[in-house]
């Protein structure tokens, strides 16, 4: 746009000091001939003549130096827009009321009825599987709701109920992989059909268990509750349905997804679920996410697009969380890879902060939340029953979904082909654009090509030296031992990375502004700099298009909309600068580009803060959440970056973001920030194992070589135990748990194969544990097979949950078990690692191994351990109820008692 006026005149650049005279002062008759001669601008915009002062261009150059805008109002309108943005984001995000909702009517959802769903199971208390709380009561209470919903239902409707008792095996690489084994857990399996009947279903699953030591409001009373109510409203309608529904309401989710995998394998009805919607939580309330679909089968998301009255679905949300980052997962996987059935994932996202805890109460969850999430999902439960599409499902499964929901308002979805032709449209347009400018005959000897090659160096160099900067922090952070200060204040996260971030982006562009264009007007390099940011969002637009990732509409709607809006402004710019009226417009036109960004940054932050308290004490909390922010920071300032060139100065903006930043700093550094709450109405607790466990290794004798005795303790977290020890002394880095090298798992009772994420451990000195049902464990047989191996059959007994770990010796390797898919699959680390649990009633556990031995070693062939938790009943401790007391109210201690048998074969 100016460009083609101002590259015109003579450009004198200093580097270094020295004044750069020889290639502009040899094309300055050639720039003067072309400056005044009428063109077109380059963005499409009316011929210019340009007015020479009779110098060699520095009078040019001053006089659009002399128009720069108010750094004051620039920041200030600036932050103002932003803050804006953020308020409307949060609106949508907090509009939770429905409307038009007739609550209680016939064919209605009725929110109050599926609280006093939820509040009876939750007053049941944990219900971890196992127990009597969780295989009889729960059990017993669903029924008789579903016997009551029977009663009332429409003789249009048949229903049908089963309780099943599956036994099974299965391998996943969930957590680095492991093997697990279930034996007599419980399903209770509804089918809701027509009175004829129906050969094809669509299932419905949530999982009424929970973690030891929470009510499981969240997860998954809440989905049961909300299960049984649909099911309630589906059986007394008068609206006949074309295909079953079938509730799925398992029992042992906790268990990392065993009930789900005995249903989709064992039961009768499988056979017939053409399609699932899985109901989970990773927080407590709020919207209900929709965070996976698929695999592929386009049609379900079009399902949820057209019958979902209050839509929440991201394609980001579904590749993130595909992606591991994120360490979880639920039922999703199990009716993927072993049910080959197509589906989609719910899940209620906000304050995961108190999830998995005890603060996961019913009162937590707003009854505004509930139905929400009941009206939708009883739509779309409705329209998949009376689908054509779903009797040939297989017939519709062709590609992914681009899917996104605008606020919460509608989702807008389409084929990810469609998706990519789009985005390579919008890439040929920024080409079409830039190229004009770049490879056009009457601009070639301008200096345009070489400033914006220029900028976009500058720009990435102030993006890497932003980056660093605040890892820098972070580190430091981390190594005096502060991380997580804004776990309970996430203002101080954005005050002290984000301040960090935007302050040093300014300071490069400054200095280039200041040592490098010199002499160009600010309104001339606002317009490279855009240019600069067009290209790299295009850049990204490109890759994420080419690997075929479906987020890769992000990016286009920030080179899309962008783009759209240069051309816009670009005749007011030329006409009257870059004044009021042009920033107005200029900032409208980003309004969707920006509006968005804060819709997906506000996910992000609210999904993966509170995971940071709980992931472990390997990785840097404020590593990981610096470089968010300083991503965020990169997006956010990307399309600002030449407000920089067209402001008359930035210091006094700097110099605020140095003292935010500073200040803060200090701050975090005197520990003024704690980073842990117990305040009723928002806690953030620190998560603690303590497991009061007796060890007794064996050598392969079967002789006793060590036995002790202790409390094991894990902090979930990367703080450790720094803030527990001035409150319990003997909770110190001198009881530092030591990691035994010749035993699988370092020689602890692993509840799951989390050893590679927690290398910070407590062994605190106690008596010996008794368990009123010890396990036991004994070797069967031992033989040769004809293929030279030898196969160990062992059988255990024990309480609900237990552990089994195989290492294998040097010269020996783990060929075949009667585990899982028969393959051994090793966890992170190459040890085995087994997940056992049964229900109230099961047999003995008899399994195999089979050794391959490479050649004979006196120390044996292989080393097998088994850990017995005993997490209900009243198998407990004194000393650990005791040491549990004493942990401050601002943590969350899970305890229980253990025992660990290690032998050598």
């Amino acid at each position: 746009m100016e460009w083609a006026s101002e590259s015109g005149a003579v450009r004198r650049h200093r580097i270094g000091g020295e004044r750069r005279d020889g290639p502009a002062a040899t094309q300055q008759p050639e720039r003067e001939a072309l400056a005044q001669e009428p063109l077109a601008d380059a963005c499409g915009g009316g011929a210019r003549t340009r007015k020479r002062s009779g110098e060699g261009g520095g009078g040019g150059a001053s006089r659009g130096a002399g128009t720069g805008l108010s750094e004051a109002r620039a920041a200030l309108g600036l932050a103002l827009y932003l803050l804006a943005l953020r308020a409307l984001v949060q609106l949508s995000l907090r509009q939770l009321v429905l409307r038009g909702a007739a609550v209680g009517q016939q064919g209605e959802f009725d929110a109050h009825q599926a609280r006093d769903y939820l509040e009876h199971i939750t007053s049941i208390g944990p219900r971890i599987t196992g127990s009597p709380e969780n295989e009889i009561l729960t059990v017993h209470y669903l029924l008789e709701q579903i016997k009551l919903i029977e009663a009332q239902s429409n003789s249009l409707h048949k229903i049908s109920v089963d309780v099943q008792r599956p036994t099974g095996s299965f391998s996943i690489d969930f957590l680095g992989g492991f093997t697990s084994y279930y034996d007599n857990i419980t399903n209770v399996v509804v089918k809701l059909e027509p009175r004829a009947g129906a050969q094809h279903a669509v299932l419905a699953n949530c999982h009424f268990d929970s973690v030891a030591n929470s009510p499981g409001a969240s997860d998954d009373a809440v989905s049961c509750s909300v299960m049984l109510e649909v099911l309630r409203v589906l059986s007394t309608s008068s609206e006949a349905l074309s295909h079953a529904v079938i509730f799925l309401f398992n029992g042992a989710e906790e268990n990392v997804l065993q009930a789900s995998h005995g249903f989709i394998t064992q039961h009768p009805w499988a056979s017939l679920v053409r399609a699932f919607i899985n109901l989970e939580a990773a927080g407590v309330g709020g919207k209900e996410l929709v965070f996976q679909t698929g695999p592929e089968n386009p049609w379900l998301v079009q399902a949820y697009v057209s019958a979902a009255k209050h839509p929440f679905a991201s394609v980001v949300a579904q590749e993130v969380f595909q992606s591991g980052i994120i360490p979880s997962d639920t039922d999703f996987r199990i009716y993927r890879d072993f049910g080959n059935i197509p589906g989609i994932d719910l899940a209620f996202i906000e304050n995961g902060y108190i999830y998995h805890t005890k603060y996961d109460t019913a009162d937590r969850i707003l009854t505004d939340s509930i139905q929400r999430a009941g009206d939708n999902i009883l739509a779309v439960l409705k329209y998949l029953a009376t689908s054509d599409m779903l009797a040939s499902s297989s017939k519709y499964q062709h590609g992914n979904m681009v899917f996104f929901d605008v606020l919460g308002l509608f989702v807008i979805a389409y084929p990810s082909r469609v998706g990519s032709i789009i985005n390579y449209m919008v890439v040929m347009a920024v080409v079409l654009y830039l190229g004009r400018k770049l490879l056009h005959p009457k601009y070639k000897t301008a200096t345009y090509t070489k400033d914006f090659f220029c900028g976009l160096g500058i720009t990435l160099i102030s993006w890497f030296t932003s980056l660093v900067t605040v890892l820098i922090i972070a580190v430091f952070i981390s190594l005096i031992g502060q991380s997580l200060s804004w776990y309970n204040h996430f203002y101080v996260s954005v005050c002290l990375y984000g301040t960090a971030a935007v302050a040093k982006i300014i300071f490069i562009h400054t200095l280039a502004k200041r040592f490098y264009y010199v002499n160009a007007s600010g309104q001339y390099l606002g317009e490279v700099f855009f240019d600069v940011s067009l290209c790299v969002h295009c850049g990204f637009l490109t890759a994420l298009t080419y690997r075929g990732l479906c987020s890769a509409f992000i990016s286009a709607v920030w080179v899309a909309f962008p783009l759209l809006t240069k051309l816009c402004v670009q005749k007011d710019l030329k006409q009257h600068g870059a004044g009021g009226k042009f920033i107005a417009f200029y900032l409208l036109g980003m309004f969707i580009p920006y509006l968005y960004a804060l819709y997906l940054i506000w996910a992000v932050f609210e999904m993966f803060t509170p995971i940071l308290g709980r992931s472990g004490s390997e990785i840097p909390p404020d590593v990981v959440l610096a470089s968010i922010l300083a991503g965020c920071t990169m997006i956010l300032s990307s399309y600002f970056i030449n407000f920089i060139y067209l402001a008359k100065s930035t210091k006094r903006t700097m110099l605020s973001l140095t003292l935010v930043c500073t200040v803060t700093f200090l701050l975090v550094c005197s520990g003024s920030f704690f980073p842990y709450s117990s305040n009723p109405a928002s806690p953030k607790p620190k998560r603690v194992f303590l497991q009061h466990i007796t060890r007794t290794f064996h050598d392969l004798d079967g002789s006793i070589v060590k036995r002790d005795s202790g409390v094991w303790i894990n902090g979930f977290d990367y703080t450790g135990m720094s803030h527990v020890t001035p409150h319990i002394s003997e909770i110190n880095d001198s009881i530092r748990a030591d990691c035994e090298e010749n035993a699988p798992l370092c020689g602890f009772p692993w509840y799951l194969p989390v050893h590679f994420l927690i290398r910070k451990n407590w062994y605190l000195p106690a008596p010996e544990v008794s368990p009123r049902e010890p396990a036991h464990f004994r070797l069967v047989s031992k033989e040769q097979t004809p293929w030279d191996s030898i196969k160990l059959t062992f059988e255990a007994t024990g309480p609900s949950h237990m552990s089994f770990y195989v290492r294998t010796h040097k010269g020996a390797t783990l060929s075949q078990w009667s585990l899982g898919n028969g393959t051994p699959v090793t966890s992170k680390g190459g040890d085995y690692f087994v997940f056992y649990s049964h229900g109230l009633q099961a047999s003995t556990w008899h399994f195999w191994i089979e050794v391959q031995v490479l050649e004979e070693r006196p120390e044996g062939m292989v080393t097998v351990a088994i850990a017995a938790h005993y997490f209900s009943g009243e198998d407990r401790s004194s000393q650990l109820d005791a040491l549990r007391e004493k942990f401050p109210d601002w943590t969350f201690p899970s305890a229980w008692v253990c025992t660990y048998n290690l032998f050598v074969f």
